[in-house]
């Protein structure tokens, strides 16, 4: 059998995952196939400054394309794999092609969830996943146009950041009673709230949706207390799920995700998988966790990776998001989920502060705004399990590393 690594996906992890093998000596052929027809590139500009028309699609390329031009890397782009076969270690794709492999590295990343509401069809009603949709959305970015977001998490309120800035009049519809209710703190979601009202952005919060309305482009927004909101456009930012079809289809455990263990391997002996479509066990914090997010693509990319060419390495790390919005800069680590107490650290009128997440006195998370130093030294402090007094977080003479 060839000594082949066949990579399914070819988004950010997929494209760390080729560099790194190139770095630790692979010398085998490394095989990548992707349904997109473009380089592995990085999503987070695309809700940023790619949107705003601030770089080109090239910019947003995780190595340029003669990077790739090697006699032992084989691209296949605009091409859809349709099978795993474990048993005879082959992929095979939507034309009948087969690609044969030692070790298979799944990353096939996650998909838009849908909404299931009257009017999705229509024209201008769009999602936010990659470089296309993102270019459909360009012809719309001018001002004056009016643009209606449903969902008030990380993409939507990126989204309307620069759209805002744009000169467009936003409309945010979020059923949940606050902005990114499933990621902050209540004192969190309330300063970005009013930042946004400040901006100009017309927050609707506690609000349902009932569908889309047009003859065939959309024209308004449909709720479900029987007004209406008129738009030009739409961005519909619900999240999104893992694609895990594939190793469901080949046998593979999955469960919120495809289950891998620490060294990102999956139930079969020759097959790896990384980022958004895995869930992985995090020694650090002692749980399984399903990520999506730049930090965790990259880092289990290089994990998987390494093991291919020998390495015996043990992926356990902090997780650390990160969303821009305005001058603001919001810097999360850790997983605040199960906490019994916050702290604010620094005043959120001076717009540089952070919010901690204890759970019984230890500090399991941090959101910090405008706030690197707070954020970086957390990190560490995390994985550590260190347990803080709140009043000794609060003061802000005191660094978070001299406190332990």
């Amino acid at each position: 059998m060839p000594k082949n690594v066949v990579i399914v996906g070819a988004g950010h992890a997929a494209g760390q995952a080729v560099v790194t093998l190139r770095q630790k000596g692979y010398d085998g052929k490394i095989i990548l196939i992707g349904a997109e027809e473009y380089y592995p590139y990085q999503r987070p500009p695309l809700s940023k400054k790619f949107l705003a028309g601030e770089l080109a699609a090239e910019r947003l390329y995780v190595k340029p394309p003669s990077f790739y031009d090697h006699p032992d890397i084989e691209l296949h782009l605009g091409t859809t794999v349709t099978r795993i076969d474990l048993a005879g270690k082959t992929v095979i794709d939507t034309d009948g092609n087969s690609y044969t492999y030692e070790n298979l590295i799944i990353a096939t990343g996650s998909r838009v969830r849908k909404l299931e509401v009257p009017g999705t069809g229509l024209a201008c009603v769009y999602y936010l996943r990659d470089i296309n949709d993102v270019t459909a959305m360009h012809e719309h970015m001018h001002e004056g146009k009016r643009l209606v977001i449903i969902g008030a998490g990380y993409i939507g309120l990126e989204v309307a950041a620069v759209a805002n800035s744009k000169g467009l009049a936003v409309t945010v519809i979020e059923m949940a009673e606050r902005v990114m209710s499933r990621v902050v703190s209540e004192q969190v979601s309330a300063f970005y709230e009013s930042e946004h009202r400040q901006h100009g952005v017309n927050l609707m919060l506690s609000t349902g949706l009932a569908g889309f309305s047009g003859s065939d482009s959309v024209e308004q927004v449909d709720l479900t207390d029987g007004t209406s909101v008129a738009a030009d456009f739409v961005l519909i930012g619900i999240g999104v799920v893992p694609n895990v079809d594939l190793a469901r289809g080949a046998g593979l455990d999955v469960d919120n995700g495809i289950r891998v263990d620490d060294r990102c391997k999956t139930s079969d002996a020759s097959a790896y998988a990384i980022g958004d479509c895995t869930n992985h066990p995090n020694s650090l914090l002692g749980q399984r966790l399903r990520l999506e997010c730049v930090h965790n693509a990259l880092e289990q990319a290089k994990t998987a990776a390494r093991n291919i060419c020998g390495d015996d390495l043990a992926y356990a790390q902090v997780p650390w998001f990160w969303s821009d919005q305005y001058d603001l800069k919001l810097q999360i680590a850790g997983i605040s989920g199960g906490f019994d107490q916050t702290v604010l650290r620094g005043d959120p009128a001076s717009r540089a502060f952070s919010c901690l997440y204890l759970r019984d006195g230890q500090l399991i998370a941090i959101d910090s705004i405008n706030s690197p130093r707070d954020f970086m030294q957390s990190k560490a402090l995390i994985g550590d399990h260190a347990v803080i007094s709140p009043y000794v977080l609060t003061n802000t003479d005191l660094e978070l590393k001299d406190m332990t």
